[in-house]
């Protein structure tokens, strides 16, 4: 039998070669896996000012992501999602507003106008972005990302006008989506749970 000093070199080199194939396989997947675990969190988007934003900073947090509009039959829904913003704030509940302008261009302004709209007239104070698309090819990857998480009615990805929502809980999941005919106010029972969690 040969000891480990008097093996051929070639069957050393054979098994330092497949170790150093193996090795890197396996540390890719865990990368791998580790670029996904974050799934909302892992989002960049811009403010209603343009800066960059992590949605990271909102880890421990429940979310409910809005696409919205200033010129909507549901636009008075700003009333609502102030009111429970500013409800629950405290116990770690917050809006994010996405303005959009994809559903009967109901969105038209610049972003300084949406801010100043939404200010003005129903001084809203939760977080509001820059204006994305929701759907087809340039649609905000954040977006992509909630629709193939909570499919609509009929199994359907495709928001399907201003004022859907996405409910997020405290761990980045998303927990539910609701029609633009669903009133923020309506929701509150499951905000209260998922802050209860």
């Amino acid at each position: 039998m040969l000891s480990s000093t008097m093996r051929p070199v070639g069957l050393r080199a054979a098994r330092t070669q497949r170790a150093s194939t193996v090795r890197p396989r396996v540390f890719q997947g865990l990368f791998k896996q580790a670029s996904t675990e974050e799934g909302f969190y892992a989002f960049n988007v811009k403010d209603i000012d343009g800066k960059n934003v992590k949605l990271s900073q909102f880890k421990g947090k429940v979310v409910l992501v809005v696409n919205t509009a200033s010129a909507c039959g549901f636009t008075p829904q700003y009333a609502e999602l102030q009111g429970i913003y500013e409800k629950y704030a405290k116990q770690g509940f917050t809006v994010l507003g996405f303005p959009c302008n994809q559903f009967g261009a109901q969105e038209p302004g610049s972003n300084n106008q949406v801010k100043s709209f939404a200010k003005s007239q129903y001084d809203v104070s939760f977080p509001l972005f820059s204006k994305v698309e929701v759907n087809g090819a340039s649609a905000d990857p954040l977006f992509d990302f909630l629709k193939s998480e909570k499919a609509g009615i009929f199994g359907t990805q495709d928001i399907k006008w201003n004022f859907s929502k996405f409910l997020v809980d405290k761990e980045g999941n998303v927990v539910g989506r609701y029609a633009p005919t669903t009133t923020p106010g309506s929701l509150e029972k499951e905000i209260q749970k998922l802050l209860a969690a």
